[in-house]
């Protein structure tokens, strides 16, 4: 299944994504601030993989302000892995129809898979079958892939930091 969204033009310069990764459960999660704006899903879109992997992306006021990669999707090693150039700068914004009571969290069932570098400083996350997109970056850090139906297709992952190293 798919998710559609829309890109809003934005105003101003490009936020920066925050990378942390929780070391025990092994969540890779980066937030970034996007203005505020009334309307829209304000919690989660839950991309789900069916072998079990899953990315959230965080949504504030239909935009999306940041993603966690919960449960990995298998990632392949792709040496010298580099990020297209962006064709344009946005805001990734949901249905515009306000959240309903309650519903704080929408599933989408869809493929998952990962490419990385070996130091995991750039990951490639393709939701679905591979196919054209267009490359919006969203914040410095992160790139949307969205097709041309308007359907999230991937997101690249930048500038990560290298995983905790554990504690001697």
């Amino acid at each position: 299944m798919a998710y559609t969204v829309t890109v809003e033009k934005l105003e101003g310069k490009l936020p920066e994504v925050a990378w942390r990764w929780d070391a025990e459960t092994e969540i890779l999660s980066g937030q970034f601030k996007v203005p505020k704006k009334a309307g829209g899903l304000t919690g989660s879109v839950e991309l789900t993989g069916a072998e079990g992997s899953y990315v959230m992306l965080d949504v504030s006021g239909g935009a999306v302000c940041g993603l966690e990669v919960v449960v990995w999707p298998e990632r392949q090693v792709v040496e010298g892995l580099k990020a297209p150039e962006p064709g344009s700068q946005g805001r990734l914004m949901m249905p515009a129809r306000p959240s309903q009571p309650g519903i704080a969290a929408v599933e989408v069932d869809t493929h998952l898979s990962a490419l990385k570098r070996a130091d995991e400083s750039v990951i490639h996350l393709r939701v679905g079958p591979r196919r054209k997109v267009d490359a919006v970056q969203i914040a410095n850090g992160l790139i949307a892939e969205v097709d041309g139906s308007g359907n999230i297709a991937g997101l690249w992952l930048l500038n990560v930091p290298p995983f905790p190293a554990p504690d001697a």
